[in-house]
């Protein structure tokens, strides 16, 4: 059952994300107003449904923070590790946001170098 709460949720968020890009994308040419907007939301949204909902196998849990705001936005799940590892008081946390921005953003430039230089 929790796969169906997690494809529910999963499917509206990218159905939610996709809309609200696309609408808010449209006030600059210049600048992701839409995926920043998704971001910011979706982070403030996981840090009320983890808060209200403590326990991770809460339906509600299941259907919105892995399913919704998985494919809403991954800065979602990105913002709420974080998080977690400095409240463990641990420099963990220091890493894994180095970590992550550094190698996404070499990983994406490996990925179209790649591609784009056929």
């Amino acid at each position: 059952m929790s796969l169906v709460y997690i494809a529910l949720g999963g499917g509206l968020g990218a159905v939610s994300r996709f809309l609200l890009t696309g609408y808010l994308n449209n006030i600059s040419d210049h600048f992701p107003f839409g995926t920043l907007s998704v971001n910011v939301l979706g982070c403030f949204v996981i840090g009320c449904v983890v808060g209200y909902f403590a326990s991770k196998s809460s339906p509600m849990y299941l259907f919105f923070v892995i399913g919704f705001l998985g494919s809403f936005t991954t800065m979602s799940a990105f913002s709420i590790q974080t998080i977690e590892l400095f409240n463990s008081n641990s420099i963990s946390g220091i890493f894994y946001v180095i970590l992550t921005f550094s190698f996404t953003i070499v990983a994406t430039y490996i990925g179209l170098t790649f591609f784009l230089n056929d």
